[in-house]
């Protein structure tokens, strides 16, 4: 099982899909990164040598912001937008859409499960 920034990625798929595992790189990032390293779009990562893996590692860490870095920054800047009351920040803090998508129907993921209003009828 191989290690890349701290996650186990799958060994039975191949590289640019196990990639993907990483928080922080998707499908263009894992299509770079193998272009860069010189490994073939159809090898699995089973297949890789211990020295391939070292190198994926080190330019994951050089050129990337993966996993728990990246977490922490996408929250430092909600909650920096939280701090400063500007208009997104208060739709975070409400629990809202914070994107302007309609909130009098839909908007069921941010708001959670509908609540009855009692002595409302169809």
């Amino acid at each position: 099982m191989a290690r890349i920034a701290g996650v186990n990625i799958p060994t039975n798929k191949r590289v640019e899909i196990a990639l993907q595992y990483i928080h922080g790189i998707g499908p263009k990032a894992a299509k770079e990164l193998i272009t860069k390293v010189g490994i073939e779009d159809s090898r699995r990562v089973n297949q890789l040598t211990d020295a391939e893996i070292l190198q994926l590692r080190e330019s994951i860490d050089r050129d990337y912001t993966v996993e728990g870095d990246l977490r922490r920054e996408v929250s430092m800047n909600i909650k920096r937008l939280m701090d400063l009351a500007s208009y997104r920040g208060l739709r975070h803090r409400k629990g809202l859409p914070v994107r302007g998508q309609r909130t009098h129907t839909n908007a069921r993921t941010r708001k959670g499960p509908a609540k009855p209003i009692a002595g409302k009828k169809k």
